[in-house]
């Protein structure tokens, strides 16, 4: 699999949500801190069309956004199984 970097902020519920499908998959991944980085800000704005969306991620430099949380939207994007 691709290395994954999850674009996010801590008070964001849908990052929260993508993490733990994540963690829960056993997929790793690198996380970002948007408010912390702004080069990782950037990246975020410029991959959404000038919007601060979160939890974008980053597959092998295919950025998309999941927000709001949509786990089968998640599981598609990253072909893992949608249920552990």
């Amino acid at each position: 699999m691709e290395p994954i970097t999850v674009y996010s902020t801590t008070w964001c519920p849908d990052c929260r949500r993508a993490k733990s499908f994540l963690k829960e998959r056993g997929v790793a991944f690198r996380e970002v801190d948007i408010e912390q980085d702004p080069s990782g800000e950037a990246i975020v704005i410029k991959a959404n069309d000038g919007k601060r969306t979160v939890p974008t991620f980053d597959v092998g430099g295919r950025y998309f956004s999941c927000s709001p949380f949509d786990a089968e939207q998640l599981a598609e994007q990253l072909h893992i199984p949608l249920n552990p």
